[in-house]
């Protein structure tokens, strides 16, 4: 029967295999001294790619633990340590039943903490962006559309304003109400372009409020933006956001010159 610790140890192998590369990245820009002084404790190959797999899974077990702590569980390093140890040396203190019992209620407990540290998140998130949005629409120059959008014209643009088919090029950064720097093209040091039916409902609207060459501020609500789910690791659930946009050209979608069929084509369908 399949312990729940040898599946545990086989989802960090495979995530360690995918991480592989950053492991490398990181080792590439360590000093050269320091690489070569512990080159030089490693007497085969083997040695080395045996450290390596455990330095990795230590570095993966530590970001664990920091993880597990955010939710309130505090982990024995030196148990986790011995535990390592003794299973290597087919002398674990546990049975595989004993085992998969207390992962079980271990993976329970996390799934369940998260779950409501992330529905706490929600609700202040929605509590935190009302209060900003309620405070911006008080300042000068910002107007509200229909839709629960707010937006203040820093610079009007000339020409036409663009339409959901037409591909836009714009320069922009992209802030939480905390000031969180979530995206910014400008640091990128080149502008993006995308389809304006391509992108969340706020920059639909907003943009189309804008001609070429114009700047805008947007105050984007969670309905309007990424809602309740929000985007991993960049943009928590519920989120109000706060772009600074400057549309910098305007392309239609070109219009097709191919001949309609017709039914006396042989090709047209009959």
């Amino acid at each position: 029967m399949k312990s729940r610790f040898k599946f545990t140890l086989l989802a960090m192998t495979i995530t360690l295999t995918l991480n592989t590369s950053q492991t490398f990245a990181i080792a590439e820009t360590a000093d050269k001294s320091v690489t070569t002084k512990t080159d030089n404790n490693f007497k085969t190959e083997g040695e080395k790619t045996s450290y390596a797999l455990g330095a990795s899974l230590g570095s993966y077990m530590e970001n664990s633990f920091q993880e597990q702590e955010k939710l309130g569980i505090k982990l024995d390093k030196e148990r986790f340590v011995t535990g390592v140890q003794e299973a290597l040396n087919d002398r674990k203190k546990l049975s595989n039943e004993e085992i998969s019992t207390i992962l079980t209620a271990f993976e329970a407990q996390v799934k369940d903490k998260a779950q409501a540290r992330v529905a706490k998140e929600v609700k202040d998130n929605e509590a935190a962006g009302k209060k900003y949005r309620e405070k911006f629409a008080k300042e000068k120059g910002v107007k509200e559309t229909a839709s629960g959008l707010l937006y203040r014209i820093e610079k009007s643009g000339t020409g036409q304003a663009p339409k959901d088919t037409d591909t836009v090029t714009v320069h922009y950064k992209g802030n939480l109400i905390d000031g969180t720097e979530f995206d910014n093209s400008h640091k990128r040091s080149e502008p993006t372009s995308f389809p304006l039916n391509g992108v969340i409902p706020g920059w639909q609207e907003g943009m189309k409020l804008l001609k070429k060459g114009g700047k805008i501020t947007l105050v984007i609500p969670p309905d309007l933006a990424y809602g309740k789910e929000g985007i991993q690791n960049n943009i928590p659930g519920n989120s109000t956001l706060k772009f600074e946009v400057e549309l910098l050209d305007v392309k239609s979608k070109p219009v097709s010159t191919e001949k309609a069929p017709s039914t006396t084509d042989t090709a047209a369908p009959k």
